[in-house]
């Protein structure tokens, strides 16, 4: 067989659009990648399958006849992936999770899972929100338990829980005193935060629009542990979910601090990919997760 499926999807994902950038863009691939497949296909057969006018890419006669049947051929391999994935028996449920919604979340539903389902394969791997939904867009998860937001048009997601970062510091800090803090002091604050890419971060600077660009935070963690303990040397202030914080403002440890002019309210997510098959493990491992939140 001188074509491969992947040509035949960069060619269809090109007519749908129109455009090489746009096509690319929906694949996930690089505009050279994406070109040199339909370069490559139209070589091996020595036939043109688009008209080109500028960046616009229309289909030809030969183009619009290999239209159909390149349609017909995807939807008949997407019918065999999906059955080859298809298993009645218990399969290995791939979960990956955000840190926060792993510690406090994730580990607890995992217990539950394999009380309920006693030795069925499970396994769970964390990253920051970035990470997950990339991995989960490639199928190396088969579903996301993630903080931050998404967007993406092969993904489906699911609005879960309801979350809030909290705002704190040492109690040994000139802020802890302070019933409200306003913009100011804000301003005036060391910041002790997630690293990009993170659901936290992502949060905060939503929260923080309008005063980010003058803020001033001098430390970056990737952990939500070494984020509290450096604040609690009072090195600066920090903002990270309720769910870690309960126990250190309990013990008198960390201040909640209150800005109520800033909306620090968040939604916690699970993503899956839109074509990718729920088999009885991820089925009972989504309905425990529903019954969770």
């Amino acid at each position: 067989m001188d074509f491969t499926l992947r040509q035949l999807e960069v060619f269809l994902a090109i007519a749908k659009a129109g455009n090489l950038t746009r096509a690319a863009q929906y694949l996930q691939m690089s505009q050279s990648a994406a070109s040199g497949a339909l370069k490559d296909l139209e070589t091996q057969f020595g036939i043109l399958l688009f008209d080109r006018t500028g960046k616009r890419l229309h289909l030809n006669e030969k183009g619009n006849q290999l239209r159909v049947r390149a349609e017909s051929l995807m939807a008949q391999a997407y019918e065999l992936e999906q059955s080859l994935l298809h298993s009645e028996a218990v399969s290995q449920l791939n979960i990956g999770a955000t840190l926060t919604v792993a510690n406090h979340l994730a580990v607890e539903l995992i217990s539950k899972y394999l009380k309920k389902y006693e030795g069925a394969p499970i396994s769970l791997e964390i990253y920051n929100t970035e990470q997950v939904v990339e991995k989960v867009l490639n199928y190396e998860l088969d579903m996301g338990m993630i903080e931050g937001e998404a967007h993406h048009s092969q993904l489906n997601i699911i609005p879960w829980r309801d979350d809030e970062l909290n705002l704190f510091c040492s109690p040994k800090h000139p802020l802890a005193s302070k019933k409200t803090i306003v913009d100011k002091d804000l301003l005036k604050a060391d910041w002790i935060l997630r690293e990009q890419g993170s659901g936290t971060r992502q949060t905060f600077e939503r929260a923080m629009y309008g005063l980010l660009p003058k803020m001033n935070i001098p430390l970056e963690l990737r952990g939500t542990e070494a984020i509290k303990q450096s604040v609690k040397q009072n090195i600066g202030i920090g903002c990270l979910s309720r769910l870690s914080l309960k126990e250190d403002f309990g013990r008198g440890e960390l201040v909640k601090l209150h800005a109520p002019n800033r909306d620090l309210s968040r939604k916690l997510y699970l993503i899956m990919h839109q074509r990718k098959h729920i088999n009885d493990s991820l089925k009972n491992w989504l309905n425990l997760c529903e019954y969770a939140g």
